[in-house]
């Protein structure tokens, strides 16, 4: 991973003949940034090679060489860079969207959520996600788990274009529906498929086995206004017996770009969402037996997305309208999430 990231970084910007100026040079800002992420994983990787560390209070478990090793790398990983490019392709935090990455276009994103609910229960997740867009309509994704922290809470999925437990994900996004309206507005409609495999054999007591998802997105997009409303479904397949309930989720998302930020291309780029995300989680069967209930909530908050040249931020915090959940399980308080995306193309 690091050597190629250090041909990415260090020695292709040598061989690409940029005139000066242009943001592939090796001496542009953005360039610079690119070699000083690279450096800094090296860092982060190489201090990770012989930490140990234990709990601070007495009687805390320790926290083992792998599990520090884990933590390490995850942060490395989110310092690499590539080759840089403008960004493009990329929605709200939490709820689905239609934008999709250019013909040969690349992104990587690290996501960070946090779930908090009652009795001090907390579930983090720190998970990788990589894009290519195979045409100006149709993108691939795959995410993987980095470190993840363990809670109480009851399955859930946060985001729309990512799963929030120990699994592989893959998804397919293909745009169907481009139109102008108005000046500088677009109507779009995007179409998604995909499925899980789990990392783990278990999760909240029951076998967990792999699953297929759908789900579609359409919505508006001018230089002030934004509008998306998405819907999916995921389907688990039956393992040992056992079978999570099928997930059906709905969200809608608004956005505002205020007359002072919207700027000339190349530009800071910030926007201001209000997200709201619907899911109904049917019940889990366990052996031939299927559990009395699932669950079913809303959470609404606000997020915003910061676009620059090569590099995208998102963050948001999401607060419960609505939980229905088993008696059984702990009630969420909050849902926290930040995303960081790098654009790059190969030429």
């Amino acid at each position: 991973m690091l050597a190629a990231n250090y041909w990415f970084a260090v020695v292709r910007p040598r061989r690409m003949d940029c005139a000066p100026g242009e943001v592939c040079h090796i001496d542009s800002p953005t360039m610079r940034v690119t070699r000083v992420l690279f450096w800094t994983s090296v860092a982060y990787l190489g201090q990770c090679g012989d930490i140990d560390v234990r709990g601070a209070v007495v009687g805390a478990p320790a926290m083992t060489h792998a599990r520090i090793r884990i933590v390490c790398i995850a942060i490395g990983l989110a310092a690499i860079g590539s080759v840089p490019a403008f960004a493009s392709g990329h929605g709200p935090v939490f709820g689905a969207a239609t934008p999709t990455l250019g013909r040969g276009g690349w992104s990587v994103d690290q996501a960070w959520t946090c779930r908090t609910g009652d009795d001090e229960q907390r579930q983090q997740m720190l998970k990788t996600m990589l894009s290519f867009g195979i045409t100006e309509n149709l993108q691939l994704s795959g995410s993987f788990p980095l470190a993840m922290g363990d809670g109480l809470l009851a399955p859930a999925r946060m985001m729309s274009s990512m799963s929030s437990d120990r699994e592989f994900e893959g998804l397919m996004a293909y745009r169907f529906q481009r139109r102008t309206v108005g000046i500088g507005g677009r109507q779009e409609s995007t179409f998604y498929v995909g499925g899980t495999a789990p990392l783990e054999r278990r999760r909240n007591g029951i076998d967990v086995g792999p699953s297929i998802e759908g789900g579609i997105s359409t919505g508006y997009a001018s230089r002030a206004h934004y509008v998306w409303v998405g819907g999916a479904k995921q389907h688990f397949v039956e393992r040992e017996g056992d079978r999570f309930g099928d997930s059906r989720l709905l969200t809608v998302v608004y956005g505002y770009r205020p007359p002072a930020l919207r700027t000339e291309a190349g530009k800071p780029d910030l926007r201001f969402f209000v997200e709201v995300t619907a899911e109904d989680r049917g019940a889990p069967r366990v052996g031939s037996v299927e559990q009395t209930q699932g669950a079913r909530t809303v959470f609404v908050g606000p997020t915003s997305l910061l676009l620059h040249r090569a590099f995208g931020l998102e963050a948001g915090v999401l607060f419960p309208a609505y939980q229905h959940i088993d008696p059984g399980s702990v009630k969420e308080r909050l849902r926290v999430a930040v995303n960081v995306a790098y654009f790059f193309w190969l030429k």
